[in-house]
C-alpha cells in the first residue's frame, strides 16, 4: 500500500480526498530559477544587523513574543508610506498565511472565493483548506483582465472574497488600478474583501500603481505583500497586508496566539532597518529580467510583459522537452502547466546567461 492509499484510509474531509499538497520541484541542481526566490541572497550589512537582531532576542526566548508585533507593523508601516500607521499593518508567516487568516475571517462554508486563472495556484488550496468555495474567473486570450471583464464577473458571481494578483503570477503582468476600483465597485452588492497580492510590486516598472494608493476611504480592500521577494526573506517566512484597520481587527479574532516567533519579528526589523542595500539588489534583478524579454524575443520566443522578478514565456512546440533538457544542464526553471509555455526567475547575471545560453543551444538543436 504506497502513501497515498493509506491517507485515503485515514477519515479525511470529502473535501480532501484526491487532493495533493501545492509544492514546486526542490531538486539538487546548480542553478535554482523556478520557484522566484531573489537568487542574490542578502548584503553583508543586513546580515551583520540580523544576526545582532537575533543575538539581542536569545536572553528572552523563555517568554512569549510580543503578540501585536508591534514594532514591525511599526516599521512596515514606514516602509510602505502612503500615510499608513501600525493599525493599519498584519502581518503573518508568509503571505500565504495572511491570505490563509483573510479567508478564515471573511470565508469558510457557505461562502466563496473568486480568482482569475491563471494565478497564484495556492488560492484554490487556501480557499478548499478554510472550506471556502473557490470560483475560478476567465480572462482574456493573452491572459489579460480588463476591468469590465473583471466587474461584469465579480457582479454575476457575487463572491465574499476576491483575489487579484498584481503582478500576476505565473504571467508577471500588472493590473491597471481601474480593475482594481471595479472589482472593488462591482463588489459591493456582496461586501466582497478585495484583496490585491502584491508580492512582486518591488520589481514593477516605474509608473506602474500600486493598490496601496486605493486603500483610502475603501474599507474592503486589502493589499497583500511579502518579504520574501525583493528583501530575500523566503526562508524567515514574513508576509504582511495594509488595509483598514477593522480588517486587522477581524484578523485578530482567528489568528493563532503569539503565530509570530520573536526571531521572526527581529529578522524582519532588521531588513527593513536596511532596505536600502536590499532594495539595490531589485534593481539588479530588473535588469536581468529586462535582459532575459530582450533575448527571448530575438530567439523568436513570445515573453510576457513583466512587473516581477520572472519571466512567462510561450511560443514553445515542447515545453517539457525544454524543461527536461535545461534540467539535464543543471538549470531548474518552472513547467507551470500552460500549453507552450515556461516560467523562469531573474537571477544573478551568472545565473540568467547559464539559462538563456542553454535555451539558446536547444533551441538550435
Amino acid at each position: 500500500m504506497d502513501q497515498f492509499e493509506r491517507l485515503s484510509q485515514l477519515p479525511l474531509r470529502d473535501d480532501l480526498r484526491g487532493q495533493h499538497p501545492y509544492g514546486a520541484p526542490q531538486l539538487d541542481v546548480p542553478i535554482l530559477l523556478n520557484v522566484n526566490e531573489n537568487t542574490f541572497g542578502l548584503p553583508l550589512d543586513a546580515k551583520e544587523a540580523i544576526l545582532k537582531a537575533v543575538a539581542d532576542e536569545l536572553d528572552g526566548l523563555n517568554r512569549y513574543p510580543d503578540r501585536e508585533f508591534t514594532e514591525l507593523r511599526r516599521a512596515l508601516a514606514a516602509y510602505l508610506g502612503h500615510g499608513l500607521t501600525d493599525a493599519n499593518i498584519w502581518a503573518a508567516n508568509g503571505s500565504n498565511e495572511v491570505l490563509q487568516q483573510l479567508l478564515q475571517a471573511f470565508g469558510g462554508p457557505g461562502r466563496s472565493a473568486m480568482g482569475f486563472p491563471p494565478t497564484y495556484s495556492m488560492y484554490p488550496l487556501l480557499a478548499s483548506g478554510t472550506g471556502t468555495a473557490y470560483v475560478a474567473g476567465v480572462r482574456g486570450d493573452d491572459y489579460g483582465l480588463t476591468a469590465e471583464s473583471a466587474a461584469q464577473q465579480v457582479r454575476a458571481q457575487a463572491p465574499n472574497v476576491v483575489f487579484l494578483c498584481s503582478p500576476n503570477n505565473p504571467t508577471g503582468t500588472a493590473l491597471g488600478l481601474d480593475v482594481v476600483e471595479a472589482v472593488y465597485d462591482a463588489g459591493e452588492a456582496s461586501q466582497a474583501i478585495v484583496i490585491v497580492d502584491e508580492a512582486y510590486a518591488e520589481f514593477a516598472h516605474a509608473g506602474t500603481g500600486s493598490a496601496l494608493t486605493l486603500l483610502e476611504g475603501r474599507p474592503r480592500l486589502v493589499v497583500s505583500r511579502t518579504m520574501s521577494k525583493a528583501f530575500a526573506l523566503a526562508g524567515a517566512r514574513v508576509g504582511y497586508l495594509a488595509s483598514a484597520p477593522e480588517v486587522t481587527d477581524a484578523i485578530r479574532l482567528v489568528r493563532l496566539p503569539y503565530h509570530l516567533s520573536a526571531i521572526t519579528q527581529a529578522t524582519a526589523v532588521a531588513a527593513l532597518r536596511n532596505s536600502d542595500a536590499l532594495l539595490a539588489n531589485v534593481e539588479a534583478i530588473k535588469v536581468q529580467r529586462d535582459r532575459i524579454v530582450a533575448e527571448l524575443e530575438q530567439m523568436g520566443l513570445r515573453p510576457a510583459p513583466s512587473d516581477s522578478n520572472f519571466v512567462f514565456f510561450g511560443g514553445l512546440e515542447d515545453p517539457v522537452s525544454v524543461w527536461e533538457k535545461l534540467l539535464a544542464d543543471g538549470v531548474l526553471i518552472r513547467d507551470v502547466g500552460i500549453s507552450g509555455h515556461l516560467r523562469v526567475t531573474a537571477g544573478t547575471e551568472a545565473e540568467t546567461g547559464a539559462f538563456l545560453d542553454g535555451l539558446r543551444s536547444i533551441l538550435a538543436k
